[in-house]
């Protein structure tokens, strides 16, 4: 990264971590499963033994107010709808759903905005005094299906745009990816103790206002605590996060395009942008490629 863009990313860090609908992430905790795929599936699992569904989703929405309330304005509702369908038409976008559908606790809403356009955001995270997450929400643009991001944060996304521009993938297919996105978000805040998200947001400010004010000196002694309290700096803390969202869009992908004959094509391109810009989360794409679904790990070892 170069200098001149420090102070730009710690900025864009600490609106985004301390926003309306603020998605933080902690560290991955010792001891626990590494890959995005393993995460993903330990939290499946965990959720289904909490609902009662490990025989087959069996159970109903829970008494408490868990499940999925989609709150959609009339003139959204088609589109909406589309991009739903697209999300649903790949097993790891019905399994997702289905855990939500059925939480006993945890009532996610999902709503479009118009100011949003092509972004989508997640948060409004509330939890129990068990610890639980008990609430979260899932904002959505109302044109999510336009505006590729970056490359640099978002390697999965970024990489369906010569895709759709040929014709070999819809506009639906870039929404899926960026509701995929947002369950990612949503998925690992489900693992991330309500103390530690509280504190994050609580010294974010404390950190950039110290960064501003001594010259950009990220070895400060004092940030360094900071980020050690935290578990990484903002930019490490939002990376984080963002390159877990992409994690589960990689696997909706993972599903959407396994029998494409451009699937290798698609994940080579993937793997290109994760190495320049994400090499110290390349891991979690890794497993994905190589994991059950895909027909060929194509060049990921």
């Amino acid at each position: 990264m170069r200098r001149t863009q420090v102070p730009f990313l710690f900025l864009l860090a600490t609106s985004l971590l301390l926003g309306s609908l603020p998605t933080l992430k902690a560290q991955q905790p010792a001891g626990q499963p590494r890959s995005a795929a393993d995460l993903i599936q330990r939290d499946w699992t965990q959720s289904l033994h909490r609902a009662g569904t490990s025989k087959g989703f069996l159970a109903s929405p829970g008494s408490d107010g868990g499940g999925i309330r989609e709150t959609i304005e009339n003139r959204y509702k088609q589109r909406y709808q589309g991009w739903k369908n697209e999300f649903l038409s790949t097993e790891i976008g019905r399994a997702q759903w289905e855990i939500y559908t059925r939480h006993p606790h945890l009532q996610l809403t999902i709503t479009v905005v118009p100011g949003e356009s092509h972004g989508a955001g997640s948060g409004n995270y509330k939890w129990n005094e068990a610890g639980e997450l008990i609430a979260a929400t899932i904002v959505l643009g109302t044109r999510i299906d336009e505006g590729y991001p970056s490359s640099v944060y978002y390697p999965v996304m970024n990489a369906l745009e010569p895709y759709e521009s040929s014709q070999l993938l819809n506009r639906n297919v870039l929404a899926a990816a960026k509701i995929a996105h947002e369950f990612g978000h949503v998925i690992k805040m489900a693992s991330t103790p309500e103390q530690l998200y509280r504190l994050q947001v609580k010294l974010v400010p404390v950190y950039n206002k110290i960064f501003l004010s001594n010259g950009h000196n990220v070895n400060d002694p004092r940030l360094v605590e900071l980020a050690q309290q935290m578990g990484g700096n903002p930019v490490e803390i939002w990376e984080d996060r963002e390159y877990w969202g992409e994690a589960n869009a990689m696997l909706y992908l993972r599903d959407r395009v396994a029998k494409e004959g451009f699937h290798c094509k698609l994940f080579n391109r993937i793997k290109r942008s994760v190495e320049e810009y994400a090499k110290n989360y390349e891991d979690r794409f890794t497993e994905i490629a190589k994991s059950q679904g895909v027909t060929y790990a194509c060049s990921w070892k």
